[in-house]
This record gives structure tokens, C-alpha cells and sequence, in this order.
């Protein structure tokens, strides 16, 4: 029997946060292996926003969503991480002194240290509530915008009033032909700046306002919104309804692992480290007091966990390895 391949960390989420850590453990020159659900790197900003743009990652004023998974790849990979995609993780077990075994749908892996960058967990929109929206879903009516050209020259209603809605609002203006928002209150839960923007923008706001129905038939030409303060209705022409209504996410298998839990997040100390030895999470997955759910701030809590990972590892190594500037680079 071929001895069991050990690998220093397995990471379970291949997303910016996920890939950053890769890069940061093959910086620590430990033998890195990430698995994830999806059949692409870059997680959720690769199944959903590749196309947006993102502002609040430290040193680009934007960069798109694909170009930030593409940079991020490309940084990881000059330490050759193992990759496995449309995999996912069913069972975890501790199999010996720091040992850990993980079950998947494809086989069996093993390593010293799990890090789970898992993001939301397994998620699916939030569908509209209408009866029509099933026959419409692909043929006009979208969840998220994967390609801006397939927008473009269009007549656009968007739904919602989070950073998505309103992100999208503002992707889209260079391609649209007209774009409308509405959304029920006149409160956004969207970045402020963001929010501005797309007030000064020539996209038609309206607020108090939801659908009512989305008119056509083999494809859209119209809905009907309505003011929810006065009962009044309008029809407006558009050929495209990107609803932007979050997402309904779960833990899935993660649930039976045996780690202590804060809804659908995993709770971390100031080290990263989960209730359980040798288990790390980082990114969105992780929860502890006084959390903000930023891209920027998984990058940090990414390094922090590698670098006490590869103190639980090896006790004579430090914590803190020193300043990349440092360090010589192969």
C-alpha cells in the first residue's frame, strides 16, 4: 500500500480568500492543497460577479471581480498549491496526532492543518416571488450579471436595494440602454459612496416601489412595479430584470464537523483557530466579535491563520516569519 501523501494545509474554499491564504502558506513553504465545490477558482466572486467591480481592496481604486481571481491565481500559484474543483467535503476526522482526514465526493485527503475559507457556504439566490419567474429565469430575468455585453443596449429594471443592486446599477450604465431601480424602502444597504453615485447617475430611482409582474411572453417587454405606500401601479418597458435579493446560504456537511458555530459562521479566537485543534477558518466563514465581512479583511485573517498554523506545526517555528521584503525569493 503507497504511504498517505500528508499535506502541510488543506484549504476548503478556493475563493480570493482561500487563494490568498495558498499564496501566503507556499510562503511559509508549506505543502498547500485546496479543494472547492465549484468547478472554478475564485468562489462566489467567479460564480457571480466576475464582471463587477470592486473597490474596497486595498491598493485598487477597482478592479474587476475576475481580474482580482486572476491576480490572486496567479500569486498562489508560483508555489504550485494542489488544486481540486467539483469536490466537496463531506466528512472530517482527527486520525492521529496532528492528522486530519477529509472525506469527499471524489476521495479521501489528509493533512496537518484544515483552513476553511468556505465563504457563505453553499448558496442560492433569493428568487423573485412571482408566479411568472420561473419562465423568465435566463430568458431576461437574471440573479447576477456573469457577461456585461449581454446586457448591452438594453432596457434594464433592477431590483433590490444592497451593494449588489446598486453595484449593478452602476456596471451596467456603460452598456444599458435605460436602467431603472426600485426598491421597497428608500433606506439602502449599499455603500454610501455607492449609493451617490448611482443617485447622480441618469438611472431612474424608485423607491417604495416593488414588482408586481413581469409582462411577456417568449421573452420580457415590461413589467409592472408598484408604489407599496399608495397602492399606485405603473407599467415600464424593459426587456431585462436583474433582481438583486440576496442569497439563501447553508453550511451543508460543515454542519457535523464539531465546531462551535454563530448561524452560518465559524467561531474563531484572535488566532483563527476554531474550538477545534488544527482547524483554522478565515474570510466570511469566520465569526468573532466585532467582525466586518470584507474581502480585505479575509486577506489579513488569511495570514494570521497560516502563520499560527505553521506554529502548530512545527512549535520551533515563529509566528511571524518577517516582512516578505525579507525574504529571498525563489
Amino acid at each position: 500500500m503507497a504511504p498517505k501523501d500528508v499535506y502541510d494545509v488543506t484549504i476548503i474554499g478556493g475563493g480570493p480568500v482561500g487563494l490568498y491564504a495558498a499564496y501566503y502558506a507556499g510562503f511559509r513553504a508549506l505543502r498547500v492543497k485546496i479543494i472547492d465545490s465549484l468547478a472554478e477558482l475564485g468562489g462566489q466572486v467567479t460564480a457571480l460577479y466576475p464582471e463587477k467591480m470592486i473597490r474596497d481592496v486595498a491598493g485598487f481604486p477597482g478592479i474587476l471581480g475576475k481580474d482580482l481571481v486572476r491576480n490572486l491565481a496567479e500569486q498562489a500559484f508560483q508555489y504550485k498549491p494542489v488544486i481540486g474543483l467539483s469536490e466537496q467535503v463531506q466528512e472530517l476526522t482527527v486520525t492521529g496526532d496532528k492528522e486530519i482526514r477529509l472525506l469527499t465526493d471524489k476521495g479521501e485527503h489528509f493533512t496537518r492543518v484544515v483552513l476553511i475559507t468556505a465563504g457563505i457556504g453553499m448558496f442560492t439566490p433569493r428568487k423573485l416571488p412571482l408566479p411568472e419567474a420561473d419562465r423568465f429565469e435566463g430568458k431576461g430575468l437574471f440573479y447576477w450579471v456573469k457577461h456585461l455585453e449581454e446586457f448591452r443596449g438594453k432596457r434594464i429594471l433592477v431590483v433590490g436595494g444592497g451593494d449588489s443592486a446598486v453595484d449593478w446599477v452602476l456596471g451596467l450604465l456603460s452598456v444599458a440602454k435605460e436602467i431603472t431601480l426600485v426598491h421597497r424602502r428608500d433606506v439602502f444597504r449599499a455603500h454610501e459612496d455607492s449609493v451617490r453615485k448611482m443617485m447622480d447617475s441618469s438611472a431612474r430611482i424608485k423607491t417604495f416601489h416593488e414588482v408586481k409582474s413581469i409582462l411577456g411572453r417568449d421573452a420580457i417587454t415590461g413589467a409592472v412595479i408598484f408604489n407599496n405606500k399608495t397602492g399606485q401601479e405603473e407599467t415600464v418597458s424593459v426587456d431585462t430584470v436583474v433582481a438583486c435579493l440576496g442569497f439563501l446560504a447553508t453550511l451543508g456537511p460543515l454542519e457535523t464537523w464539531g465546531l462551535e458555530l454563530d448561524g452560518r459562521s465559524v467561531k474563531v479566537n484572535f488566532r483563527m483557530e476554531t474550538n477545534r485543534p488544527g482547524i483554522y477558518a478565515a474570510g466570511d466563514m469566520a465569526s468573532y466579535p466585532g467582525k466586518v465581512k470584507l474581502i480585505a479583511t479575509g486577506f489579513g485573517e488569511a495570514a494570521t491563520a497560516v502563520n499560527n498554523a505553521a506554529a502548530y506545526i512545527n512549535p520551533k517555528s515563529t509566528v511571524f516569519p518577517g516582512h516578505s521584503t525579507e525574504k529571498k525569493q525563489s
